[in-house]
């Protein structure tokens, strides 16, 4: 026998929204090349599923960027630290240019915009997609690895804004 849920009242959607608020995320920002060109967002829900393969996931809603992510073969996640604030910034901002002469990005060989300044720049093959509500979740096998060798502090996202976590690096150092 089946069990049908009801769908959630409004005020579970609100309450849903105010305790992701207050739950600290890390911060990535992922590209892929499209049809007019390289596309990036800031995603703040990338979670590591599993390690042999290893796969992540992450869920993109709305946009022509998010639209190109869902739709891509291949993608690079980008992880940030402290030290792409403003990268981060740009990429959350649908109004602010992208991949700029200033930005220190390039192409891949195999196609995908890499940023050169991540710590964590991870090349994905997407394996999964999954339409909920208004969102896409999608799973990525990883392929490549560049890793960025420096000693930026975390960067999170909480309460619909960026901290990086600083103070707690200096004090346990």
């Amino acid at each position: 026998m089946t069990h049908h849920n009801p769908l959630p009242s409004p005020a579970v959607g609100e309450l849903f929204r105010s305790a992701f608020r207050a739950h600290p995320a890390g911060v990535a920002i992922v590209t892929a090349s499209g049809p007019e060109g390289a596309v990036g967002l800031t995603a703040s829900s990338v979670a590591s599923v599993a390690v042999d393969p290893p796969t992540l996931a992450f869920s993109v809603t709305g946009g022509r960027s998010a639209s190109v992510i869902a739709a891509a073969q291949s993608i690079v996640v980008h992880l940030v630290g402290a030290g792409q604030l403003e990268l981060a910034r740009t990429f959350a901002d649908p109004a602010a240019p992208r991949f700029t002469q200033d930005m220190d990005w390039g192409l891949l060989p195999t196609g995908e915009p890499l940023l050169r300044e991540a710590q964590w720049a991870l090349r994905c093959d997407i394996i999964h997609r999954a339409p909920l509500g208004g969102s896409v979740l999608l799973a990525a096998t990883v392929l490549d690895i560049r890793a960025n060798p420096g000693a930026s502090a975390p960067l999170v996202y909480h309460n619909r804004e960026f901290h990086t976590l600083l103070e707690t690096a200096q004090a346990m150092g």
